[in-house]
């Protein structure tokens, strides 16, 4: 569950020394209904086990856990129980439990190769398509049922709390994930086939299109001919978010040129000949802009190629799920990390977020803590490191002692790139 670097004892020291500062300077509100709720964490020390089984009969006992332990990872479960602090599943008597998802950069393919910041910025993205196209529009959850937070770490998690959902079972929650995932989806559902009579001033390809020459001409009573059209990109579902996706890969294409539309297609598994004569039709000749512009597909003369479609579905779709193999969303009994609560592999707050701040949260300059009235810190870097924390970038390289804000410090202490010195502690030799 908890991935974190592992660290010497005076440096595990160091570090919950800060994550005392922390919890004994904020007010944390316990979550909703936390009397029903399990609480479970991970201490600071070299054997990190975690403790689990815990309840809390009052904020203020749930207050003072947090201050006097302290922990490096803290958790609370999306379900509710009679007896919360029970030894066992059983004993506990389920009651149920909220709905929750974890979109993780981890399980994004896109975010192979980038960088932990490029990871994050992928991740809220990804995260908005999940809550906007999903959670809000095709579940039509009530925004006021929907609870965002910052994961912390590598991701965000969208808790749905509405009383609709306490009760489902682990495989209604599974069909909620399958859909997201678009399993069983077919990659042409967003392509209707129409005939002429079906035809409208909202067809034509637009101004030098073929299709309005064609229009003009047609004789009163010809022979009808089927033809294909995407869903319009606000059509509900599947068909019309497989147009939306269509859309973004096309306008990337647009920007990028006939090679990477290529590279893309062969990727998903188009032939080279078909991969060059696709990215030609569409990027060189116009054709993937005049798609985007009218809807209609007889720009093609041949019927898109199955990898097209297959590339198509998989940008539509979202990897839902958490560090393990099974979705977060199916598991009835599931530990959630705790909002407000310190990530133990970063520092960063787990931080609670509105739809509307989503969109301009960015996790380097809003979810550090600033440990107000404490000084900076001296640190040697175990490695180079490049961030674009706040207010200024760090930047360095292995072997160099910075002087850093402590969020910071703590930071890179957590993902073991950085160690604290010790007071009176002498900076190492420079490396030749």
């Amino acid at each position: 569950m908890a991935k974190t670097a592992a660290l010497d004892p005076p440096t595990l020291e160091w570090a919950h020394r800060q994550f005392q500062a922390y919890y004994r300077s904020v007010h944390l509100d316990p979550p909703a209904r936390f009397t029903r709720r399990e609480f479970a964490a991970f201490p600071f020390s070299v054997q990190t086990l975690m403790r689990r089984h815990a309840s809390f009969p009052s904020a203020e006992e749930f207050r003072g856990f947090l201050e006097q332990e302290a922990p490096r990872h803290v958790y609370y479960s999306s379900a509710y129980y009679r007896d919360p602090s029970a030894p066992t599943m059983a004993a506990k008597e389920w009651l149920g439990a909220d709905l929750i998802f974890d979109l993780d950069a981890d399980h994004l393919r896109q975010a192979e190769g980038k960088s932990y910041a490029e990871q994050l910025t992928l991740a809220r993205s990804r995260f908005r398509d999940l809550v906007d196209d999903f959670l809000l529009g095709d579940f039509g959850f009530d925004p006021r049922d929907v609870s965002l937070v910052f994961s912390g770490g590598r991701g965000f998690h969208a808790h749905v709390h509405a009383d609709a959902v306490l009760s489902l079972t682990s495989n209604e929650r599974r069909e909620l994930v399958e859909y997201i995932l678009g399993v069983g989806v077919d990659p042409g559902a967003g392509v209707l086939e129409m005939r002429d009579a079906d035809r409208g001033p909202a067809l034509s390809m637009g101004a030098g299109g073929e299709l309005a020459g064609v229009e003009a001409g047609r004789p009163t009573g010809a022979r009808q001919r089927p033809f294909q059209r995407l869903a319009p990109p606000d059509a509900p579902g599947w068909p019309g978010r497989l147009t939306r996706s269509l859309f973004q890969i096309l306008a990337r294409w647009d920007d990028g040129g006939v090679e990477l539309a290529a590279r893309e297609m062969r990727e998903a598994g188009a032939t080279e000949s078909v991969a060059r004569d696709w990215a030609q039709r569409l990027v060189r000749d116009g054709k993937g802009r005049r798609i985007r512009e009218g809807l209609s597909l007889e720009v093609a003369t041949v019927d898109f190629p199955p990898a097209l479609l297959q590339q198509i579905l998989d940008r539509a779709r979202i990897q839902v799920q958490g560090e393990t193999d099974a979705p977060v969303t199916t598991d009835i009994h599931r530990l959630i990390r705790l909002p407000g609560s310190l990530h133990g592999g970063t520092g960063f707050r787990v931080v609670p977020i509105s739809r509307e701040e989503l969109d301009r949260f960015e996790p380097f300059r809003d979810a550090p803590f600033a440990f107000p009235g404490l000084s900076p810190v001296d640190v040697t870097l175990l490695t180079d490191v490049d961030y674009p924390t706040r207010p200024e970038p760090t930047r360095g390289q292995e072997g160099q002692t910075v002087t850093m804000p402590r969020s910071t410090a703590l930071f890179l202490t957590l993902r073991g790139e950085a160690r604290p010195l010790a007071a009176g502690e002498p900076p190492p030799s420079p490396r030749p």
